[in-house]
């Protein structure tokens, strides 16, 4: 196996077609609806033919709901609402179709993929095609120990280059990126205070179960102390993510940045995706240009993290349950920017009036 250079993605990641997007524009000042009077469904529709590199913008035909789970020590302070190690049996709802992005999913007729990097559960309790890709049970209580080794961080991150190029591969264009974690909004709370200067305080939410104000100023605490294993190496994403990471977190970053090699759209969910997609701006500075912002999840982390790389959430519904679903809300606006922008009819060239004969 060849080195990781994440500088590679640098060079790897190009923006979305500039003059396909000029293209776009000009036939949009040619349909019968006025420019403009469709508001963001307009930029939408030029984002998408940009991506794709086509006029008019295709159908999203193939999306795809993709969420990353995993287990994190930190949870084990108490910082969530929810008890540590207790993810798999989220995970399980999501497959037996009984959570909210479930629902949707079903209703909107988009499949979910559930790809297991650290639960902290035998691996014979899911099926093989969502452990496949697991690098350990678990990650390691990032306040006070490295959340994976060197090793696993690199294992997780390639993973999630092999997640992303697997769906490229199967044809889905468009993936709605999510997680399924317990104590992951604690970790994208030190990642996006790490990464954007800032004070536990800030980035510190209340998670999709609103903890009260005693489990607030643990997870605030949590935050604190693993900001100061984070803040020496910055310098080296990869090691960020070793020591205050996780192996979802480290996946997701790595299928964030394979997504904008492959130009494969995304939309990010809520914190741990803008927490991911923070840590892949930094090694690629163009990887954004294919990323959406779902949703406002009302996490401050998210809103700090999504400022920083200049992206405008789609909706906010104050859906903070987490697992890919106000993502997923996100969708339907997509497809009908692209419906807009390829079938609205343009409107008939004026003829230009005629000299007689003999008229001067």
């Amino acid at each position: 196996m060849s080195p990781l250079n994440l500088d590679d993605f640098t060079d790897l990641i190009e923006r979305p077609d500039g003059g396909v997007r000029r293209d776009a524009e000009a036939r949009r000042e040619r349909q019968i609806v006025p420019p403009g009077s469709l508001g963001r469904l307009d930029d939408l529709g030029e984002w998408l033919a940009a991506a794709q590199g086509a006029v008019p913008v295709r159908p999203v035909e193939r999306p795809r709901v993709v969420l990353f789970a995993g287990d994190h020590g930190v949870a084990e302070l108490g910082v969530s609402a929810r008890p540590a190690g207790s993810a798999v049996e989220l995970v399980r709802e999501v497959l037996e179709g009984g959570r909210p992005v479930s629902v949707l999913a079903r209703r909107l007729g988009v499949p979910v993929r559930v790809v297991d990097m650290a639960l902290d559960c035998d691996p014979q309790a899911l099926p093989e095609d969502v452990v496949k890709h697991r690098v350990r049970r678990g990650s390691g209580r990032i306040d006070i120990e490295d959340a994976l080794t060197a090793e696993e961080a690199e294992a997780a991150f390639r993973a999630g280059v092999a997640v992303a190029d697997e769906e490229a591969d199967s044809g889905t264009d468009l993936v709605v990126l999510g997680d399924v974690s317990v104590g992951g909004t604690t970790v994208a709370g030190v990642l996006v205070a790490a990464l954007c200067g800032t004070d536990a305080s800030v980035v510190t939410g209340r998670g999709g179960l609103a903890i009260d104000d005693l489990v607030w100023m643990r997870k605030c605490a949590a935050i604190r102390d693993a900001l100061r294993r984070a803040r020496p190496v910055l310098g080296d994403q990869l090691q960020l993510l070793s020591a205050v990471g996780g192996a979802d977190v480290a996946a997701m970053t790595g299928f964030l940045l394979q997504c904008a090699v492959r130009k494969m759209p995304v939309i990010l969910d809520g914190v741990v995706a803008a927490a991911c997609a923070l840590v892949a701006q930094r090694i690629a500075f163009r990887a954004p240009d294919w990323w959406l912002a779902g949703h406002n999840s009302g996490e401050p982390g998210q809103a700090k993290a999504l400022d920083r790389m200049a992206l405008e959430p789609l909706i906010d519904h104050g859906v903070s349950v987490g697992e890919g679903a106000g993502g997923l809300l996100a969708l339907p606006l997509v497809q009908a920017a692209a419906a807009l922008a390829a079938e609205l009819p343009e409107r008939p060239e004026e003829k230009q009036p005629t000299e007689e004969p003999g008229e001067e």
